[in-house]
């Protein structure tokens, strides 16, 4: 499919985040991190703001991680409004395709 190399497709980047409590599924601690392990399964995560994961997320403790089929990025809202280009979900704002 041609949609599926479109830059505007960003997944949630599988990356180290910060540590808070125990690291989410398909993650390892290392120091004040949790790391990506090397599996295929492994899913971008970001840290949980609220009771609930926006959009195309599903919560692991205090993380939300993406679902498989999910194609938009996260970050935390910060205020009322999300940047040019996002649109908001709860605590969270997504990137528009």
């Amino acid at each position: 499919m041609a949609c599926l190399s479109n830059p505007s497709y960003a997944q949630q980047p599988i990356r180290p985040i910060t540590k808070t409590g125990s690291c989410p599924l398909g993650y390892y601690s290392s120091g004040n991190y949790c790391v990506p392990s090397s599996s295929d399964n492994t899913r971008g995560a970001i840290e949980k703001s609220s009771s609930s994961c926006p959009l195309g997320f599903f919560s692991s403790g205090n993380y939300c991680l993406s679902n498989l089929s999910n194609k938009r990025e996260a970050i935390q809202k910060t205020g009322n409004s999300c940047p040019l280009g996002w649109f908001s979900s709860g605590s969270y704002c997504l990137k528009s395709r």
